[in-house]
């Protein structure tokens, strides 16, 4: 086995029991209900558990992980005398990454032997999850470090990510649609579908009119990606928050149009992201030829 670790937070949205089955280290971020701390823990009941609380009125507020905090844990594993490779969010979408960099710089003079990389994936939620589970396969298969951190550079801009919310009122509390855009929308039924690009922001590409037509638009999309390269064997992602029967329909459409895909599995959303845009939230994230929000 390669002398290294892979890392990561609990924001690659990935269940604990993958988590704890592969040995993967995590560091976890921080979120209130209403006035009590939590800490995000990848459980599916403990996800569960919040959108079910936000349907009766909770409300969820994250913080970013302090460089203290990214200190303790890379320091953690520096112990056990290994190089460590780890993977957040996409900095455009966590005040966290700095932190990390400046931990992570702060701990290479201590540690001169070992080798401690933070990798800026451009991904989020299961897009990032996508890219640890296919990073710890080709560890787990004896490549060494650089041969994985390559594989991550080359690859990481080629998971697509495709989501759609179900209430603007998630957005216009994280100031992503301003209030008249929100009560507008929301009269008009309006459900944006999202995507991550390149540069790793999570952008609106598209206003679609009623959850069907979001859900169509979501449909289409992953065909069209999948049109575009061979299918056979491609794993794909769908995460909902609480939005478990559109997720199943999302899974059969994509299986009934490309029957030769690899494995399609439905988990439970993480709460970091889930904060932000609420429940029915509903993700999907796969290996394409590249990102296209079409």
């Amino acid at each position: 086995m390669s002398d290294y670790i892979i890392a990561t937070s609990s924001t690659a949205d990935l269940p604990r029991t993958w988590l704890d089955r592969h040995r993967i280290p995590f560091i976890a971020y921080s979120y209130t209900v209403n006035d009590r701390i939590c800490e995000d823990d990848c459980r599916e009941e403990s996800r569960a558990a919040i959108y079910a609380g936000m349907r009766r009125g909770d409300l969820l507020k994250t913080s970013m992980i302090t460089e203290y905090a990214y200190c303790a844990f890379f320091k953690r594993l520096l112990d056990e005398g290994k190089d460590v490779l780890f993977l957040d969010m996409s900095k455009e979408m966590s005040a966290s990454y700095q932190n990390s960099l400046a931990a992570a710089e702060s701990l290479r003079a201590e540690y001169p032997e070992r080798r401690l990389t933070v990798m800026d994936t451009r991904c989020i939620s299961g897009g990032l999850g996508t890219l640890v589970v296919n990073m710890v396969r080709r560890k787990e298969a004896g490549a060494g470090f650089d041969e994985v951190l390559a594989w991550g550079e080359e690859n990481k801009l080629k998971i697509a990510h495709r989501f759609t919310v179900d209430d603007l009122k998630y957005l216009k509390m994280g100031g992503r649609v301003s209030n008249a855009s929100a009560l507008v929308g929301s009269l008009l039924g309006i459900k944006p579908v999202l995507y991550v690009p390149d540069r790793g922001t999570l952008d609106v590409v598209k206003k679609a009119r009623g959850r069907r037509a979001a859900l169509a638009a979501i449909r289409d999309g992953i065909l069209h990606d999948l049109a575009g390269i061979d299918p056979t064997g491609t794993e794909v992602h769908i995460l909902h928050a609480d939005c478990r029967a559109d997720a199943e329909y999302i899974r059969d459409e994509v299986k009934k149009a490309y029957p030769q895909t690899g494995e399609i599995t439905v988990t439970q959303l993480g709460v970091v992201i889930g904060a932000h845009c609420g429940p029915g939230l509903l993700t999907v994230f796969y290996l394409c030829a590249g990102r296209r929000p079409e």
